[in-house]
């Protein structure tokens, strides 16, 4: 049906809560823009029907035989029959079996709200028929047809919003970059912008804490019976066959090795462009809505998603404490104040998909976490716009100032691959599996600094804030032919305590970077964009020195007044990385040496923000 003659019938509804009034302007950043937007208040509206029901499993299937497994959730009255509709519909597109309630791939609070719920395991995962290749192009194409069969069912009013968290967030991107003329929103939750730097190859080296449990668990979760299965077990016993089969020969366990023994998946090129979500979001035309965490598997990605979108459409950026599995719900949102995620989600979609007065365009358009002020702010956009660039650099010894060094020097630590098990990089990239049985590791970096080479500021006159990505620009030289190079910032309290905030981990081989594509602020290179081909690998030698830039992770955070920061260098960060055999081969038993001096100015430069600019969010 022709989206204006949807559009024709639909009132425009007040939101039960008033929204607070956007006050663009009344806060100016150092260049005169704006520097915050809005601040929260709460959305909410009754329930409109007593609950729902999940309509029989009706597989959908694609252009070449292909069947999906597919669930649909609609509204129910009292007496558990589907109300009458048409609805707006929400599509999930999951790699972990719709039919598992542990990973929700429903959303009951937006069905009993008026909304009907669609989803969908791609091919290859659940219950779904076909060879699982992780947002192939394939894989890509099926979304298109997902999305055409929801907006023709009689259920359907035709207006499609897509939601979910992680793979579902994913996808949705994906989805949306296709321009489908019936979707018209997206609430994308922790998703992943680019599959080499983000996650899989962050510096080069291979995440093995995090990939081979992830692919592990898409494989398992295929072959999970489930409550539906009963319905159609022809179709499971098909599907369970076919994914075994393509995770032997095909994908996973071929991934794997390649990976690990540095074959050509190891280097970027097409096969991460094709599903890497960042490559198509300028292509992203409906408002999008993008959470991240401060401690995510994907806590680089997200709020570069966020820019990208932003230029061409309505986007929106909530940053919270949270590694994956809490950024995943939004743990903690409605203690500090701030509205569920749920909440959040009812007030997008009742404006985008039902045209009602919701107040979703004056909510804050970037809401953020700062580690050290354990609170959050709102900004006009991210990175900060009243962000500047400011530099510090490495003295021999161990302190960190604002000034190059007068005098050269050099500071030497042993290689070990293997460092960084005590940390909380360890939680971050396994989901937070090793944060639970090693919790101490993630409060204080000092045991794991014992082989790190330390840098530290002296106390903080002020409270010092940072917000957006960050680099660090190093003179390094080894005895081995190559050295992982990791660099994490901490927060230093009174007490000696050393709180990691953020982190970066690179290869030296892999050390070539793009200017075209990097990132600059007031004039300096703060995020590199490295090349990770092949061709562009130069191993530096035994003893020669040379220049590594390494990308850290964007972060937001405040070093208080009386505290201190640190710069924490070390020669890996398992199991966020291991490099390829190859690559470790040449960095065993080697010595790392970090060069300082005034013709060799290891620094750091940092996204500085004045701190009376980080504005409460509520």
């Amino acid at each position: 049906m022709n989206r204006l003659l949807r559009r024709a019938g639909v009132l425009l509804l007040p939101a039960t809560v008033a929204v607070l009034a956007a006050c663009s302007g009344s806060d100016q950043g150092a260049a005169g823009q704006p520097t915050i937007d809005a601040r929260w208040t709460a959305y909410e509206r009754p329930v409109e029907y007593p609950g729902s029901v999940t309509l029989p499993a009706e597989p959908i299937t694609m252009r070449d035989g292909v069947r999906l497994a597919t669930a649909v959730r609609l509204p129910a009255g009292e007496d558990g029959e589907p109300a009458a509709g048409p609805f707006p519909v929400l599509v999930t597109l999951t790699g972990y079996n719709r039919g598992i309630p542990a990973i929700p791939a429903f959303n009951n609070y937006l069905v009993e709200r008026g909304y009907a719920h669609v989803s969908v395991d791609v091919r290859g995962t659940g219950s779904s028929e076909g060879a699982w290749e992780a947002f192939s192009e394939t894989e890509q194409a099926d979304y298109y047809e997902v999305l055409d069969w929801a907006a023709s069912q009689p259920w359907s009013n035709g207006r499609i919003g897509t939601w979910g968290a992680s793979f579902m967030g994913i996808t949705q991107l994906l989805a949306a970059a296709q321009q489908h003329p019936a979707h018209e929103a997206a609430f994308a939750i922790v998703p992943m912008g680019d599959g080499y730097r983000d996650i899989v190859f962050s510096g080069g080296q291979t995440n093995i804490g995090f990939i081979p449990l992830w692919m592990g668990l898409v494989t398992a979760l295929s072959v999970v019976p489930t409550v539906d299965t009963l319905q159609n077990p022809a179709l499971y016993i098909s599907s369970a066959l076919q994914n075994l089969t393509a995770a032997i020969t095909t994908f996973q366990v071929p991934i794997i090795a390649q990976a690990v023994l540095g074959g050509d998946i190891a280097y970027d090129g097409p096969f991460w462009r094709t599903r890497s979500p960042i490559e198509v979001a300028d292509d992203v035309r409906v408002p999008t809505f993008i959470v991240g965490g401060l401690k995510d598997i994907f806590q680089r990605g997200e709020p570069m998603l966020y820019e990208a979108i932003r230029r061409n459409n309505e986007a929106k950026l909530l940053i919270g404490p949270w590694e994956h599995v809490g950024g995943s719900f939004g743990a903690g949102l409605e203690d500090a104040g701030l509205p569920s995620m749920d909440q959040m989600a009812l007030q997008w979609f009742d404006r985008h998909l039902r045209d009602m007065r919701s107040g979703a365009e004056a909510q804050p358009t970037v809401t953020q976490y700062y580690w050290g002020r354990e609170d959050w702010s709102v900004a006009a956009d991210w990175p900060h716009p009243a962000a500047r660039a400011e530099r510090w650099y490495l003295q021999p010894g161990g302190e960190l100032a604002p000034e190059a060094p007068a005098e050269a020097g050099v500071d030497r630590t042993l290689q070990i691959p293997v460092n960084g098990l005590c940390s909380s990089s360890a939680s971050q990239w396994t989901a937070g599996i090793l944060g639970i049985v090693a919790p101490p590791c993630a409060a204080d970096n000092r045991l794991n600094e014992i082989i790190e080479l330390t840098y530290t500021t002296p106390p903080m006159e002020a409270d010092y804030a940072v917000n957006g990505p960050i680099q660090a620009d190093l003179w390094v030289s080894s005895s081995a032919p190559d050295t992982g190079v990791n660099v994490r910032l901490t927060l230093v309290d009174e007490q000696g305590r050393s709180r990691e905030l953020t982190h970066g981990l690179l290869n030296a081989s892999m050390r070539a970077v793009d200017p075209e594509r990097s990132r600059y602020l007031d004039g300096e290179m703060i995020q590199p964009w490295h090349l990770f081909t092949r061709e562009a690998r130069d191993v530096p030698g035994i003893g020669n020195v040379v220049p590594v830039n390494v990308e850290i992770f964007p972060s937001s955070f405040v070093i208080p007044e009386g505290h201190r920061l640190r710069v924490a260098i070390g020669p890996g960060d398992f199991p966020h990385g291991l490099p390829p055999v190859a690559d470790l081969i040449d960095q065993l038993l080697g010595v790392i040496s970090i060069h300082a001096g005034p013709d060799r100015p290891s620094s750091v430069v940092l996204p500085v923000v004045p701190a009376d600019a980080v504005v409460p969010a509520r």
